[in-house]
């Protein structure tokens, strides 16, 4: 890559999203470059789930593995940062950080989101391991085991009884927040989930991993792992400058975060940018994600087929007319 290449399409982010839509670019023949930070939202975790046929894999091998793939049809990814977005005459502008630019026909913006962990200390030194939030990303993993759910809103219910399909031992720990209401204290008894009032003060840590729950009176509770809800907030500065602003986004009726809105093919309110996996929805996961992306690169590829048709008609007109 070099200063002022023009491309089909330039991709922003190089997870599942985004590696899964340049794939199906670089496979319609399409000039490709995806540009990478190389911060993945999942890079603590030890494995992805529910990949078929990866399940299990590393995330950065899984990252390669897309890479490669990319490459091997002509893409081209580098490792860089994006600094910023414009619109010029008839395309885009990309600048990265080391100081270069490059031209995009179209643009897909694959960014994430960034988890917004509860402020007690312990969760983000665990975060990903024995601190979890998704029962289908990691349920499994600690099935059978003793864990406890830190309350952060109305949805701390809904997680309990959720995370209870994968262990008889659930503890609801409202934490800060507000008590279940008597309705839904009667659903968590009947399914055998405690609730221990009292804030949380800190995590206890063994050997690296999660040994308990410390409230501020003093009181452990033994817990191997803890289930949290974090604020999911869209990685979406880059957008503010074509003019694109995040939206909220409700999960189980609370506001969970923001993302970018986009209609299904994940075009935004601007035409030529398009948005896939996190950045547009929190809840998706990888194969989601991968999805999101391959389905935005059939709607930029059919975008572009017609752009291109349109050119080749107005340069014919052209040339009868020269004759």
């Amino acid at each position: 890559m070099t200063s002022d290449e023009r491309y089909d399409v330039v991709v922003v982010g190089g997870g599942a999203a985004g590696l899964g839509g340049a794939l199906a670019l670089a496979r319609a023949r399409r000039s490709v470059l995806v540009v990478d930070a190389g911060t993945p939202r999942n890079a603590p975790a030890g494995h992805v789930h529910n990949v078929l046929g990866r399940e299990g894999t590393p995330p950065a091998e899984l990252v390669a593995i897309g890479r490669r793939e990319v490459e091997g049809y002509g893409g081209t990814v580098v490792d860089g940062w994006v600094s910023a977005l414009s619109r010029g005459e008839g395309d885009f502008r990309v600048d990265l950080a080391d100081g270069r630019s490059v031209r995009a026909r179209r643009l897909l913006v694959a960014t994430g989101l960034t988890d917004e962990l509860p402020d007690v200390p312990g969760v983000a030194e665990l975060w990903g391991r024995s601190v979890l939030h998704c029962p289908y990303c990691h349920g499994w993993e600690v099935r059978d085991r003793a864990i406890g759910v830190l309350g952060s809103g109305p949805q701390s219910t809904v997680q309990a009884l959720l995370w209870r399909q994968w262990s008889e031992d659930v503890v609801l720990f409202p934490h800060t927040g507000s008590l279940p209401t008597p309705e839904q204290q009667e659903q968590l008894a009947a399914q055998g989930v405690r609730v221990i009032e009292g804030a949380v003060a800190a995590l206890d840590i063994t050997d690296g991993a999660l040994s308990g729950v410390r409230l501020t009176s003093g009181q452990v509770i033994a817990r191997e792992a803890l289930v949290v809800a974090p604020r999911f907030t869209t990685n979406a500065g880059l957008l503010g400058g074509l003019g694109i602003q995040p939206v909220d986004q409700v999960v189980h009726g609370a506001v969970r975060g923001t993302r970018i809105p986009a209609d299904p093919t994940g075009l935004t309110e601007v035409p030529g940018v398009w948005v896939a996996g996190n950045v547009a929805d929190v809840t998706a996961q990888v194969m989601a994600s991968a999805a999101q992306g391959m389905a935005a690169a059939t709607a930029i590829n059919v975008d572009l087929v017609f752009a291109d048709a349109q050119a080749a008609v107005q340069l014919g007109r052209s040339r009868q007319k020269a004759s």
